[in-house]
């Protein structure tokens, strides 16, 4: 029976699209459907790309703040919300040249825009049309989870998918959950000017290391941010206008609510069952090369769970395509996984935490530098947080977490190392321009050889005897 496509992917977001451009530079016919009519998915239009433009407006409001530190004196600065709004629109606009559907069509790509399902494990139905397709990659990505909170939904509330439409700017706001998008955007919100109240279940951003967690808490608490910890929201009424909250013993008041409860795997339109794929609590079930339950069709990105990141959608998208097009042969390795919270300031992580290694190797070294002895961040005021890179005594590294600034981007270091598996030595030994804020690498990396010395009472009592004898012989 003859097939219309090489490749079908379904959803033309991050992983989507890595999928589709790189099938049809490859020649392989490939369709691409988006229900939204619109290609660049949750990251370009509700999530990294909006999140990181308006955390940069805040960013410099907190600046011009602060200028009094360095001598630079201003008057309060005017924040108008729908401007900074404006700024983030562009830069998605700006974007989204390059995932437009007239640079898909140039590459060789259907794009069809409509919601569609499978009726049998080689057919996708669309607008209609029946297609075929010797292989499918699954790239319907996320969207946010709800919480049950008795009167949530009377009150209205706002999530990562309607913030950036505010035309207002909200006096009050009380952000529900402290993962890095609530924490991103209450930070954010109070630097341009809202009253947040951060509700949190355990502690803020739960997943990484608590130490620098802490160090997170710490700053958004001197920008203003009313961080209740180890709360849940038990209900929610509207009176008088305002959206009142309580948790626990508390009562918190506001203008608006800002919903940030994780994400759920977009799967239920698609009649997955008819084409044999299996779907598990946290998305659909994939097997090492992303593989469904059905051969024939992999899946990638938000949709299958585990680390929703754009840049790990794309590599997970790269391995789909290949073994979806030649052979499954290829698998997706999670060993080194970075990721970052952009928040002021940045927490960067690889690999495993402190607690993590502890359970599983016996012989842990922890490698920590503080920023206040980094002369570049002194010079920039930024003299707090930390690298804290984790290793074996024999210098492999198993995790590093940076909290200060640029830890985005000084982390890479450590990722670089990890994929090629190089030991910490490699981060001493490579020589950092003065001053840098990436020197807190190295400096971190030298603490496994101080550590080693200072331990070594034997070398120190050697070394101590050679130079006394070298004084003699110069002498």
């Amino acid at each position: 029976m003859a097939v219309d496509y090489d490749l079908i992917v379904i959803g033309g977001g991050s992983a989507g699209l890595v999928a589709a451009s790189a099938g049809a530079q490859l020649k392989a016919k490939v369709a691409l459907i988006e229900r939204e009519g619109k290609l660049g998915g949750d990251c370009l239009h509700y999530g990294c790309v909006p999140s990181k433009s308006l955390i940069h407006a805040a960013r410099v409001a907190h600046t011009v703040r602060q200028g009094y530190r360095f001598g630079v004196h201003t008057a309060p600065p005017q924040i108008n919300l729908s401007e900074a709004l404006g700024h983030v629109h562009r830069v998605i606009d700006k974007i989204q040249i390059h995932d437009s559907v007239e640079r898909f069509k140039s590459l060789g790509v259907e794009v069809i825009f409509g919601e569609g399902q499978f009726i049998d494990g080689r057919t996708f139905t669309v607008n209609g049309r029946m297609l075929k397709a010797r292989a499918f990659i699954i790239a319907t990505g996320s969207r946010p989870a709800t919480l049950p909170i008795p009167g949530l939904q009377e009150a209205g509330y706002l999530t990562n998918l309607n913030v950036f439409q505010l035309q207002t700017q909200p006096a009050s706001l009380a952000v529900i959950g402290a993962g890095p998008v609530g924490v991103e955007l209450g930070q954010s919100f109070v630097r341009l000017g809202t009253e947040v109240t951060l509700i949190a279940s355990s502690d803020i951003l739960p997943k990484e290391d608590s130490e620098a967690a802490q160090v997170v808490q710490r700053q958004m608490e001197a920008d203003g941010v009313r961080i209740l910890t180890g709360h849940r929201a038990d209900k929610v009424a509207v009176i008088e206008g305002k959206k009142h909250i309580w948790a626990g013993n508390q009562e918190i008041v506001v203008d608006e609510i800002l919903l940030s409860a994780g994400q759920v795997p977009n799967v239920e339109t698609l009649n997955l069952q008819a084409a044999g794929v299996e779907v598990g609590k946290k998305g659909i079930r994939v097997n090492a090369k992303l593989q469904t339950t059905n051969p024939r069709i992999y899946a990638a990105g938000d949709v299958i769970g585990g680390y929703q990141f754009t840049h790990v959608a794309g590599s997970e998208a790269a391995v789909a395509l290949q073994n979806a097009l030649v052979f499954p042969l290829k698998k997706m390795n999670y060993r080194v996984i970075p990721w970052a919270t952009f928040t002021d300031p940045e927490l960067a992580r690889v690999g495993l935490t402190e607690s993590e290694a502890r359970q599983q190797y016996s012989d842990i070294r922890v490698l920590k530098q503080d920023f206040a002895d980094v002369d570049r961040a002194l010079a920039e005021a930024a003299g707090y947080g930390f690298a804290k890179i984790i290793t074996r005594s024999s210098g492999e590294i198993l995790g590093a977490h940076i909290v200060g600034p640029a830890a985005g981007e000084i982390i890479h270091e450590v990722v670089l190392a990890m994929t090629q598996k190089l030991k910490v030595d490699a981060l001493k030994n490579m020589i950092h321009i003065y001053p840098t804020l990436a020197e807190v690498n190295s400096k971190a990396a030298l603490q496994l050889t101080k550590q080693k010395y200072a331990q070594n009472t034997r070398l120190q009592g050697l070394l101590q005897r050679v130079f006394s004898v070298l004084r003699s012989l110069a002498g």
